[in-house]
This record gives C-alpha cells, structure tokens and sequence, in this order.
C-alpha cells in the first residue's frame, strides 16, 4: 500500500518534535454545485524541529506515533524568511 503524501504550510510548531500543519481541498458542493474550501489541520513528527510557521513542508503517512500524531516531516521545501 502505498502512503500518501502532501504538501502543507507549517501553522504551529510550539509542541516539541510536533507541527501543527494546514491543509486546504476545494470540495464540490452537492446541492449548490459551487466549489467550497474544505481546511483541516494535521499534526506531524519533527524529529529534528527544523519546520517554523509558514514553512511549506512535505510530510508523509506513518504508523501511529501518538494519538494524534499518524504524519511525518519528510522535507522542508520553502523556508519563510522571518
């Protein structure tokens, strides 16, 4: 089975070794049939806590680390000068 991967901006990382990442999918609405954005956060492991907020990062499906905690950092793809 292959795991997914996606490409999220960074919103939180005040946890130790966890970001806290926003995803954005535009969804079709059923009735109206206008197109309507569907936003989750996720929280992922950062081993080595390279990712700050606003950070487009990579990360990928994994086994479960906490309760919450199923991604993992893969890359940082863009940092965010601050």
């Amino acid at each position: 089975m292959a795991k997914k991967k996606l490409i999220v901006e960074v919103v939180s990382n005040r946890m130790d070794k966890t970001i806290v990442v926003k995803r954005e999918r535009l969804m079709k609405h059923r009735r109206y049939k206008k197109y309507i954005r569907i936003r989750s956060s996720l929280k992922a492991h950062d081993e080595k806590n390279e990712a700050k907020p606003g950070d487009k990062v990579e990360i990928i499906e994994c086994r479960p680390i906490s309760r919450d905690k199923h991604w993992r950092l893969l890359k940082v793809l863009k940092k965010v000068s601050q």
